[in-house]
């Protein structure tokens, strides 16, 4: 299962809170995936999975989710696509 970054963005609130987000697809999957990342301080993070557009198929969606969870790589990667478009303070 190979992963293709579509876009990705980061802001810093003015609470001192990060959110983020990465869309991407996965090779041969019918939908793309949006995930959301939140941290109160920049270090641990909450991160939400869910269809970028129209929904697609369950099962795809569960592989993905479960791929995130275990596979700290492709979490890494997801987050640092983000990450890397927070502006500079």
């Amino acid at each position: 299962m190979e992963l293709h970054i579509i876009e990705a963005n980061m802001l810093r609130q003015e609470d001192g809170t990060y959110i983020g987000k990465t869309v991407f697809k996965v090779e041969s999957h019918k939908a793309n995936y949006e995930i959301t990342f939140f941290s109160k301080k920049g270090n641990d993070w909450d991160y939400s999975l869910h269809y970028a557009d129209e929904p697609g198929i369950e099962e795809q969606f569960l592989i993905v989710d479960a791929r995130i969870e275990e596979d700290d790589e492709w979490f890494d990667r997801l987050l640092d696509a983000a990450w890397d478009t927070l502006p500079a303070e």
